[in-house]
């Protein structure tokens, strides 16, 4: 490699870098200003909260070989900008948490810690997504990567985590669960069924027209659209189980719970290929 090239690829790779921080920023934006999420980094079981990040480091992963903020080649590439993408959810995180007065010196370590932590799992999606969201997609430069069913089912994935991240620390989504009867829940799972069905179908996913060929009708319904909201219902649980709020709760009320937070799950779900 010319040593033009080489630093030709530095500054992209520097760009790509900024983009990425841009991005942390920007999707943990209103998380970082919920004072919901500033208790849990200081109450959250250190446990749940590990395994959480643990998680969410192995979502990163193939998340950065779909759409990573730099083109890359191999999984090996893979493993370092998620790492990296972490790295930056983290600094960017801990830099506005310290600016907002969110943490200080005088805090105990293990609170400084828990807060950026919690913080740092929606910032390191968004420092993944930087590339799709503020820079160029230069489809023709980019190796073929052919539709699956198991990809697509994978993009609903992280768009159900993002969004059901999103609402589940809020009083008010515990509220609401709350104040409903099994009757709107019913109704709620019925609309965040249909809510899914027409964002995956309306907005086409991409390379999704070899797939419908396969899966046209009610195998199309089930496959995309009941299995995209089996996969939000099961997102919800484990976020609600992450954050406490299943502890000490009858199976009634997670049930109630998971309906309400499989709303905005399935609609992150549905338009998870706005952003991904």
């Amino acid at each position: 490699m010319t040593e033009t090239a080489h630093a030709t690829r530095n500054g992209a790779y520097a760009k790509g870098l900024a983009r990425a921080f841009a991005g942390a920023i920007i999707f943990a934006f209103p998380l970082l200003m919920t004072m919901e999420m500033w208790w849990l980094g200081f109450y959250l079981d250190r446990g749940r909260l590990t395994l959480f990040m643990v998680l969410n480091l192995a979502l990163l992963i193939p998340l950065s070989r779909q759409v990573g903020f730099e083109k890359t080649r191999s999984h090996a590439q893979d493993v370092i900008d998620a790492f990296t993408a972490y790295g930056i959810g983290i600094a960017g995180s801990a830099l506005m948490l310290g600016v907002f007065a969110i943490i200080t010196p005088e805090m105990p370590l293990g609170e400084i810690l828990g807060k950026i932590a919690v913080q740092s799992v929606p910032a390191s999606i968004g420092a993944l997504l930087a590339r799709a969201q503020f820079g160029e997609r230069d489809d023709e430069d980019e190796p073929e990567r052919p539709p699956t069913y198991t990809r697509e089912l994978f993009v609903m994935l992280v768009g159900a985590l993002f969004l059901a991240f999103n609402t589940a620390p809020t009083e008010e989504m515990m509220l609401i669960a709350f104040k409903m009867t099994p009757w709107h829940a019913l109704a709620l799972v019925a609309l965040s069924i249909l809510a899914l069905h027409a964002f995956v179908y309306a907005l086409d996913f991409r390379g999704e027209e070899k797939l419908a060929e396969a899966q046209s009708g009610w195998r199309g319904i089930i496959a995309f659209s009941i299995a995209g909201y089996g996969i939000a219902l099961l997102v919800s649980l484990y976020v609600l189980w992450t954050f406490g709020r299943t502890d000490g709760a009858d199976p009634l009320q997670i049930a109630m719970m998971v309906s309400v937070l499989g709303f905005p799950a399935a609609l992150g779900a549905g338009t998870a290929r706005l952003v991904v």
